[in-house]
């Protein structure tokens, strides 16, 4: 298989897309995987970039600008452009894909008139309820993720304590099984076939999982042999306690 020269992660909030983001930009030769489109707004976007509005004839222009800076970080230093995209940031980016290539039939082929030759990673979490917890601890407790070594990669607030919540533990798994629903529409209408990878597998076997995409993608699988593990687990006894008593609470064995 040729490589490709383009990958997306099509993902949801707490699947592991951090762990496989790294992993793959650790193997120096599958880019600089990230969101690099993550929220809906096209100021935010040309923030990111240390881009101004007033410094594109149009809209369309500034577009174009964002997306030649994104595919620049995405590539690092290899040859391969790596996003991570979040169902959230979905119906905006290819908004803007449209507005940049509007004579292209589908998204399919205004992708690749984007970014070039491009697979689709489909990374989801089957345990809705451990995704629905670990995304609200991350919230309550502003924690999002650590190193092996318990160091913080990333905080979003001050540490507060988690406070259980049956009622916004069930909101937030309808809405992860709405996202997992949304990418499946979207690949059965464009019938695409993406390279299809679960959290659980990815937190079993990091190594194994990181050589199948790998192998997906077209390039040398053994790049991901002795990558090293670069994230830890967030679950700990308060993650079990709240799904122990969810399950009770509403009669799931």
């Amino acid at each position: 298989m040729d490589p490709c020269q383009a990958y997306i992660i099509c993902t949801s909030p707490r699947s592991g897309s951090t762990l496989l983001c790294r992993l793959l930009a650790a193997t120096g030769v599958a880019g600089n995987p990230h969101s690099h489109f993550h929220r809906p707004d096209l100021e935010s976007w040309l923030r990111s970039y240390e881009l101004a509005r007033g410094d594109f004839a149009s809209e369309r222009d500034a577009v174009a600008a964002v997306f030649r800076e994104a595919i620049a970080f995405g590539k690092g230093q290899t040859d391969m452009f790596g996003l991570r995209l979040q169902r959230g940031s979905f119906g905006f980016f290819m908004e803007q894909t449209a507005r940049l290539h509007p004579g292209l039939a589908n998204d399919p082929a205004r992708l690749e008139a984007a970014f070039g030759r491009t697979r689709l990673i489909w990374l989801t979490r089957e345990n809705k309820l451990d995704q629905a917890i670990s995304y609200i601890k991350a919230q309550q407790t502003g924690l999002w993720h650590k190193a092996p070594d318990g160091t913080e990669i990333e905080r979003q607030s001050a540490p507060e304590p988690p406070v259980y919540d049956r009622a916004r533990i069930a909101d937030q798994i309808a809405k992860f099984e709405a996202m997992d629903r949304a990418w499946q529409d979207w690949f059965a209408g464009e019938n695409l076939r993406p390279i299809r990878l679960s959290y659980e597998a990815l937190a079993a076997s990091p190594h194994e999982a990181l050589r199948d995409v790998l192998r997906g993608l077209g390039v040398d699988e053994d790049k991901g042999r002795d990558v090293a593990i670069p994230v830890a687990k967030l679950a700990d006894g308060v993650s079990r306690d709240w799904a122990v008593r969810f399950r009770d609470e509403n009669g799931i064995s």
